[in-house]
């Protein structure tokens, strides 16, 4: 992978999709919200996210996957999610200030 990828960026972090998995932070921060779309629908020819979980985690990989969650919530649609990520994510970084 090279190293000067350009990422998508959503108020100043990467913002990055592997499936339905949709990454947002800086994996070298102590925490990341992650988002995991489990249900679309069809608009236009296209794949829209209706049902999406959003979680806080702490970004320590040398911790179990369950033992990282800090915070879960299930939204109807990618923007409700990734609203309350952001709000987790920000008041989760300013904390460690």
């Amino acid at each position: 992978m090279a190293a000067n990828k350009e990422f998508c960026m959503y108020k100043g972090k990467p913002l990055v999709r592997s499936g339905n998995t949709i990454y947002y932070g800086d994996p070298n921060e102590k925490y990341i919200a992650v988002f995991y779309i489990t249900e679309t629908k069809t608009f236009e020819d296209r794949e829209i996210p209706s049902k999406v979980v959003a979680e806080l985690q702490l970004s320590d990989r040398s911790l179990r996957p369950r033992a990282r969650i800090l915070k879960h919530s299930e939204k109807d649609g990618f923007f409700k999610a990734l609203d309350i990520g952001f709000i987790w994510l920000e008041r989760a970084l300013a904390s460690e200030q």
